[in-house]
């Protein structure tokens, strides 16, 4: 069979099964099952393939999408802020859209030297930044298995300056301070759960399905994470410093409240590229 019949055969097959953008999935699997990048697809994409087993490996590959298996869980990977991560069931997938929390982080470090990501999942936040701007970086999970992705990806990206704590929010941090109100990051960063608890049911099957609810479900009124993050972060944070949260799209009026409440200024809510609300920043007085 031709390259182009394969790759055909396989946008076919997830198409019939309803997978939204069957096109480039297929696509990203004939990829990375043949190694083959679109200027070379192209300039034999009607020769013959003559791997059995290349080509066995990309049919069962579609087999697995198709019943709505998250593509990174096919490939185990998923691109970053240019950075390639691993990635399992045991960590959310970044989203291209928390790309605009890291950029944001990143342009307010100026004499930074500490910053704290909560809620680290597969260390996207955390390890862009350490790589990024070689400051040095607290990345916290509950999940032991969360973590054990991050420290994976931390040493595939040579990054160091990235320190890893499984603790229940702050619970740890407080632990190993030496004072309960130490104020010590310049920065923290969170991209925590923020789903209504109801609404995970609505969620597309490869995400209600196949992602971590405990890094998804916000509670009833899915803000249950921020409450939490946003009272304890004033132990933390140096006067002056930030707080910059990933928010849900109709989240921004509810951030900014909080913010305020907990004594928070200049409250800035960032749209992400489709314009939604995806980012609010605040600063410790």
């Amino acid at each position: 069979m031709k390259y182009r019949e394969i790759l055909l055969a396989g946008e076919e097959k997830l198409a019939l099964q309803n997978i939204l953008d069957s096109k480039n999935d297929a696509w990203l699997l004939f990829e990375h099952i043949f190694k083959m990048p679109r200027h070379k697809y192209f300039m034999n994409s009607n020769d013959e393939c003559v791997d059995e087993k290349l080509y066995k490996d990309y049919l069962d590959a579609i087999e697995i999408r198709a019943n709505h298996i998250p593509l990174q869980h096919i490939t185990k990977t998923q691109d970053f802020m240019g950075m390639t991560f691993n990635v399992n069931e045991n960590v959310l997938i970044p989203r291209q859209d928390t790309e605009v929390l890291v950029e944001k982080a990143l342009s307010v470090m100026k004499d930074c030297d500490k910053v704290l990501d909560m809620c680290t999942g597969s260390g996207c936040i955390a390890i862009s930044i350490a790589k990024l701007k070689n400051v040095d970086v607290t990345a916290v999970d509950i999940s032991s298995k969360a973590l054990e992705v991050a420290r994976e990806n931390a040493k595939n990206l040579g990054v160091s300056n990235v320190t890893f704590i499984e603790s229940n929010l702050f619970e740890k941090i407080y632990e190993d301070s030496t004072s309960k109100n130490c104020n010590k990051y310049d920065i923290i960063v969170s991209n925590p759960p923020y789903i209504k608890s109801l609404d995970i049911e609505e969620l597309m099957v490869e995400v209600k399905e196949h992602e971590p609810r405990l890094a998804l479900d916000g509670d009833e009124d899915g803000l249950k994470f921020y409450r939490a993050i946003t009272r304890a972060s004033l132990d933390f944070i140096k006067s002056g410093g930030y707080l910059i949260y990933e928010i849900g799209c109709d989240q921004g009026e509810d951030l900014r409240n909080i913010m305020v409440e907990n004594g928070f200024i200049d409250i800035e809510i960032i749209k992400d590229l489709a314009g939604l609300d995806r980012v609010c920043i605040g600063i410790k007085s």
